[in-house]
């Protein structure tokens, strides 16, 4: 049997799972995007549904500072004793944090800064209970290495200096060090190589928690950098997991590029699943350590069919799914039956603070967005946005009696603008209708009168990319409102069709 890849779509990347009471739940980085930390469960490791945050609270994460691609990184959830214990790095003030939970879907505790450097922090619990917390580093000679000490969870002590557990195969940035222990060995999987194209997982395995640590002599164990003409990139950066069923498993990050020779990306790294074997004591992962979109699934593991269609509205988006740039002021947002009223500031989308501003992930390359909007002076619309120099907007203004319609597009310090006005007395034309038609390759961007669609602009899918706009984030479908007063946005969809 086979199942698609990848099993989380749109931007989640680093994933992190665990088991506990008999379903898995998964992590992964939400960056500058508030809530913090998504969290998803699953019965079968292959289709998840997201439940909450982790960081749901202002004062668990400060987003003041932080750019695109800043804010949180690579988190790494644990269940240990009844406790679900959640490690992460906060790029932009906290550094490196510990926040712990009876339940996942609950309200996670109050953050514990942790008095270690590095970034992709991770937790290891020994058979005698004994904590160890771990990140990327350099040693005593500044090589890169994984460290390792002991830590207090009450606390987040760590109780001695860190030692260096093992420096990798020598790959560039050498990160995401999970350690387990099954049976008598201890393994570390990390990654190197970069979140791109070249990026790889690696493994090592000791009899002793402090090392030495032999390399796998197949190392790296996963990785698709040599996979030319192959849409799905970037294999690495996961966690390893095992099933009630005895099967093993691996969750790591992939992305898919537009098509088989185009090396753009947009939607984000993404989390995909692999089976793992067993060979000689080592782990080989996926297609003898190659990721592939029609992944093998094991014969003992039972999963549901996977669907991948949706059509989402108002009423059926969850509010966990619902993202904001930075720290927001929630008295401008106002949910009704099938509609949402935004309250503008001064505040743009180019600002680098918190804009009026409320947006899902874009999840698959075909997908579309249209929503009414009730305009006033407020500027109101759809923004495709990759960050505040690469974004690309539909939106409505009202100017006097005129409803004036534009599709904007910025690349960088490039700025251009179409635009089109309809008269706005009658009751009937109080409203614009706008849309966004998604594809790999282009965004189209228009305005829907009486039933006739009107297009203002087509601008190419790759300079949105992360290849071009650079970072770790992923393409979201928001909706915005700039300017004094209130916009009304109702009759919101957002569709896909699997081909």
């Amino acid at each position: 049997m086979k199942f698609k890849n990848p099993v989380i779509r749109g931007m989640n990347p680093d994933p992190s799972v665990c088991e506990a009471n008999r379903k898995f739940y998964l992590v992964t980085s939400s960056f500058n995007y508030f809530p913090g930390i998504p969290i998803y469960e699953s019965d079968d490791l292959i289709n998840w549904r997201q439940i909450g945050h982790c960081l749901t609270r202002e004062e668990q994460l400060p987003l003041e500072s932080a750019t695109i691609s800043s804010g949180i990184f690579a988190p790494m959830i644990r269940f240990y004793n009844g406790v679900f214990y959640v490690v992460c790095t906060n790029t932009s003030g906290t550094g490196n944090f510990l926040i712990s939970a009876d339940s996942p879907s609950g309200e996670w505790s109050d953050v514990i800064k942790i008095e270690q450097d590095g970034i992709d922090p991770s937790l290891f619990f020994d058979d005698d209970g004994a904590a160890y917390f771990m990140s990327n580093g350099n040693d005593e000679n500044g090589r890169p290495c994984v460290l390792c000490a002991p830590i207090d969870l009450s606390s987040g002590k760590i109780l001695q200096k860190p030692r260096a557990l093992w420096h990798g195969t020598g790959g560039r940035f050498l990160e995401a060090p999970h350690l387990y222990k099954i049976g008598t060995t201890y393994y570390i999987i990390a990654a190197e190589g970069g979140t791109e194209y070249g990026h790889t997982s690696i493994c090592a395995r000791s009899k002793n928690l402090w090392g030495e640590y032999e390399s796998c002599p197949r190392n790296p164990i996963l990785t698709n950098r040599d996979k030319g003409g192959y849409e799905l990139q970037g294999a690495g950066h996961g966690d390893l997991v095992q099933a009630s069923d005895g099967s093993w498993w691996f969750l790591h990050l992939a992305f898919r590029q537009q098509g088989k020779w185009l090396t753009f990306h947009q939607l984000g790294r993404e989390t995909c699943a692999e089976k793992v074997e067993w060979r000689d004591g080592w782990p080989v992962i996926g297609a003898e350590g190659v990721a592939l979109l029609q992944a093998d699934c094991p014969d003992s593991h039972n999963f549901a069919k996977q669907i991948f269609s949706f059509k989402k509205s108002f009423t059926s988006i969850q509010k966990c799914e619902w993202n904001y740039l930075r720290n927001p002021d929630f008295s401008r947002y106002e949910f009704r039956q099938n509609s949402l009223r935004l309250y503008g500031t001064e505040i743009g989308i180019e600002s680098g603070k918190s804009p009026t501003f409320i947006a899902i992930r874009q999840s698959e390359f075909n997908e579309s967005i249209s929503v009414t909007v009730a305009p006033n002076e407020t500027e109101a619309g759809i923004s495709i946005f990759m960050d505040e120099s690469h974004h690309y907007d539909v939106f409505a203004k009202k100017c006097a009696n005129k409803i004036r319609m534009s599709a904007r597009i910025r690349i960088g310090p490039a700025l251009t603008e179409n635009a089109m006005q309809i008269d706005g007395t009658s009751e009937e034309q109080s409203e614009a209708r706008l849309y966004c038609e998604c594809s790999a390759e282009q965004y189209l961007l228009g305005v829907e009168i009486n039933g006739k669609r009107h297009e203002l602009f087509r601008a190419q899918s790759r300079y949105l990319s992360s290849e071009v706009a650079g970072g770790f984030t992923g393409v979201m479908l928001a909706l915005f409102a700039v300017g004094k007063g209130a916009a009304e946005f109702k009759d919101l969809i957002i569709e896909h069709k699997e081909a």
